[in-house]
């Protein structure tokens, strides 16, 4: 299994940034791609359970949360729609100086034979479009 991660700081407050990540389609205006809900989660659109289309044309993969710690931690799977066995990302928050510390890890089991060092290099490059919109709503 391929995994990595990038940690970096945003400089808006934690709750800001976590509603970014954990209420998917936030950052439609900073993306590439469109983040569509497909089907809402427990308690709230974007809760446990939460569905997401990511694409464009109503082409791409969709994920599901699989677990939120409000204002700390979410986690994700890819259920569909990507050559993998399985594919997680995690996503944990904490305070920095002046901003929020963002620890993003990508892991992911392709079901193709990939050379693992290309599959890393591809999720460094999926988590740092998400860092640059996340960077880009908080201006």
């Amino acid at each position: 299994m391929a995994s990595t991660t990038v940690d970096t700081v945003l400089f808006a407050p934690r709750e800001v940034v976590y509603q970014l990540f954990s209420d998917r389609d936030a950052l439609n205006s900073y993306l590439p791609v469109q983040i569509s809900l497909k089907k809402p989660g427990v308690g709230s659109p974007s809760g446990v359970g939460a569905q997401y289309l990511i694409g464009l044309a109503g082409v791409g993969i969709t994920e599901e949360t699989t677990e939120l710690v409000p204002g700390e931690r979410m986690v994700y799977r890819v259920i569909k729609g990507a050559p993998v066995k399985q594919h997680v990302g995690t996503i944990t928050f904490t305070d920095a100086p002046g901003g929020t510390r963002v620890v993003y890890t990508m892991e992911s089991e392709p079901s193709l034979p990939i050379p693992a060092k290309a599959l890393e290099l591809g999720l460094k490059g999926l988590i740092n479009t998400f860092l640059s919109g996340a960077r880009k709503a908080v201006k």
